[in-house]
C-alpha cells in the first residue's frame, strides 16, 4: 500500500473510531504536537483540571477538615471499586495506595510470610527494574537461602512460555512478572501462566503498570493471587499518582502487610496503641493518602469505564497494526527492526523500533528542524523507541504522520544534527 493509500486509510478509520468522542476531553494544546508517549505518562483530563479546582477551593478551602468525612476518607476503596472492572476483578479487591513499588513490596512481602518453607522467587530478565531491586531487597529481609531466578530471553523482546515454566518448582513460593513487558511490550498469557504456577504451589503477583486501561485483563476469572499498577498511564491520572494493588478476596485475610500503619487499622480513628489490620482490602492501607493527587485519578478512570476496555483493547490492536504494516512497507530499507512481538495477542499497547541512531531519531521527532509537527515517543537504552498508542486519544491520522517523520528524519539525515548526550530523563 502506498503512502497516499495509506493517508486515506487512515481518515477513514478515524472516522468509523467508536472512541472518537474521547479525544475532545483531553488538554491537548495544538494539533501539532503528536503524543506517543500515554504509555509513560498520560495526557491530563480536561475534567481533572476542573475537578482539582474544585478539591482545591470547595473541599479543602472552604470545608476544610470536614471534607475527610464528606468527600476523602473512603475514597480509596471507592476509586479501587472504579478500578476493578477495568482488570476483571470484583468491588472490594483493589484499592488506591501508596506508589507501584511500595505496593509490590508489601504484596511480595506478604506473599513470601504465606508461604514459608519455599525459598524460590521467581521473575524474569524483562521485567522493569524496580520490581527487581525490590525483590533483591527481599532476599537480603528474608535470609540467605531465599533466591532470586529469572527466566531469560532469547530475543531481547519476549520471554518462552516453557522457559518460565522450567524455572517454577515446588520450592517457588512467589512468581512476579509484569503482564506487558516496558521495553518490548511482550504480553504474557496471565490464565496459562498463573494456572500453571498454582499447579507447583506457587502464588503470582502481577504488574499491571503498563497494561491496565489499554488491554483487557481477567484477574478473576484467571484465579489471579496478587496485583499491582499505576494510574499515571493509561489511566491518565498525572505524574506520580497513587498506585493500585489487587487481592484475591478468600487471601486478604491470610495476609499481613508489613507496614502497618494507621489506615490500615481496624478503627483508625480509635487511636490504639496496638495495631489491629482492617478486615479486607484496607488492611494493606498505610498512610495518609495524598488527597490532590488521589482525586486527580477519578477522571481517567471514568472515561476508561464508560469506552469499554474490549472497545479499547480492540482500538489498541488497529492502532498498533497500523503502525506495524505501516513501518513494514515504508521503512524496510532504514535500519528499523522489531523490537516488540508481531502478534497482537502478544503485545500490549506500544511498539517498540531498534535502530543504531534511536537516540537521535527520537530527539529528532521531538524537536523537528524542518517539520511543523512534533512527535513525543520515547527512548530506551540501548536502542529502543517506544511508541506508546493510548486508545481514548491516539488518532489513525498520528500514527500515519509519525512514520512519514521516521522516514524523513532518516532520508534527510536529520538525527545527525542531535547531540548522542543522553538527557537525564529519557
Amino acid at each position: 500500500m502506498t503512502t497516499d493509500q495509506n493517508f486515506t486509510l487512515a481518515e477513514q478509520l478515524d472516522r468509523d473510531d467508536p472512541l472518537h468522542k474521547f479525544r475532545s476531553r483531553f488538554y491537548i494544546e495544538s494539533e501539532n504536537t503528536i503524543y506517543l508517549d500515554g504509555n509513560s505518562l498520560g495526557r491530563l483530563p480536561l475534567r481533572t483540571k476542573e475537578l482539582l479546582s474544585e478539591v482545591i477551593e470547595k473541599e479543602w478551602g472552604t470545608e476544610l477538615i470536614e471534607s475527610w468525612n464528606r468527600h476523602w476518607y473512603q475514597k480509596t476503596t471507592q476509586l479501587g471499586d472504579k478500578i476493578a472492572p477495568m482488570i476483571g476483578a470484583s468491588n472490594g479487591e483493589v484499592i488506591i495506595s501508596d506508589s507501584t513499588s511500595i505496593n509490590l513490596y508489601k504484596l511480595s512481602h506478604a506473599a513470601l510470610n504465606l508461604q514459608k518453607g519455599k525459598t524460590t522467587i521467581v521473575s524474569d530478565a524483562l521485567n522493569f527494574p524496580t520490581d527487581l531491586y525490590i525483590l533483591q531487597g527481599l532476599l537480603k529481609e528474608f535470609g540467605p537461602e531465599y533466591k532470586l531466578n529469572l527466566a531469560q530471553t532469547n530475543d531481547g523482546i519476549s520471554i518462552e512460555t516453557e522457559e518460565l515454566k522450567s524455572k517454577i518448582t515446588e520450592n517457588t513460593a512467589l512468581v512476579v512478572l509484569s503482564l506487558v513487558a516496558f521495553k518490548s511490550a511482550f504480553m504474557y498469557q496471565l490464565e496459562e501462566i498463573t494456572e500453571y504456577a498454582h499447579k507447583m504451589g506457587a502464588l503470582v503477583l502481577w504488574d499491571l503498570s503498563h497494561a491496565a486501561g489499554a488491554v483487557e485483563i481477567e484477574l478473576n476469572k484467571s484465579n489471579a493471587d496478587l496485583a499491582v499498577g499505576c494510574t499515571y498511564k493509561y489511566m491518565n491520572g498525572g505524574p506520580g499518582s497513587p498506585a493500585f494493588l489487587y487481592v484475591r478476596k478468600d487471601l486478604q485475610d491470610k495476609l499481613s502487610s508489613p507496614i502497618q500503619g494507621w489506615f490500615g487499622d481496624a478503627l483508625p480513628f480509635e487511636f490504639d496503641l496496638n495495631y489491629r489490620p482492617a478486615q479486607g482490602i484496607r488492611r494493606f492501607l498505610a498512610g495518609t493518602p495524598p488527597v490532590l493527587n488521589l482525586m486527580a485519578i477519578e477522571p481517567g478512570i471514568e472515561m476508561i469505564n464508560e469506552a469499554g476496555m474490549a472497545t479499547i483493547h480492540q482500538k489498541s490492536i488497529r492502532l498498533s497494526e497500523f503502525f506495524h504494516s505501516m513501518v513494514a512497507s515504508q521503512l524496510k530499507n532504514y535500519g528499523f527492526e522489531a523490537g516488540s512481538p508481531t502478534e497482537p495477542e502478544k503485545r500490549g499497547s506500544h511498539i517498540s523500533l531498534k535502530h543504531v541512531e534511536a537516540y537521535r531519531i527520537c530527539q529528532a521527532l521531538i524537536q523537528p528542524k524542518t517539520s511543523t509537527i512534533k512527535i513525543i515517543p520515547d527512548f530506551r537504552e540501548p536502542d529502543n523507541i517506544r511508541f506508546g498508542f493510548t486508545p481514548l486519544y491516539t488518532t489513525y491520522k498520528e500514527v500515519w504522520q509519525t512514520v512519514h517523520r521516521l522516514r524523513e528524519i532518516i532520508e534527510n539525515k536529520e538525527y545527525e544534527q542531535f547531540s548522542t548526550q543522553r538527557s537525564d530523563v529519557t
